[in-house]
């Protein structure tokens, strides 16, 4: 299974890049780690991002940020 098998378009696509770009610089490690964690060691692009997306994109960047890094943290994901 393709860790973006449920992007069903650009704008999704988009979104999940800039979560994880920006989380990346909010922790100040790379996209490929954060990326990692959120696709592969986890489920949370595909189980929280994509889905939520709706409610997400219409937040500010410091909340979207914070809310994932919140959900990393909670689920016991490491970057």
């Amino acid at each position: 299974m393709n860790s973006y098998e449920n992007i069903k378009n650009t704008k999704e696509l988009e979104f999940a890049v800039f979560c994880i770009e920006n989380v990346a610089t909010k922790l100040n490690v790379t996209a490929e780690r954060v990326y990692k964690a959120v696709a592969e060691k986890s489920n949370i692009l595909n189980g929280y991002i994509i889905p939520g997306y709706e409610v997400l994109h219409s937040q500010g960047r410091d909340y979207i940020v914070k809310d994932i890094i919140e959900v990393l943290k909670e689920r016991g994901v490491e970057i």
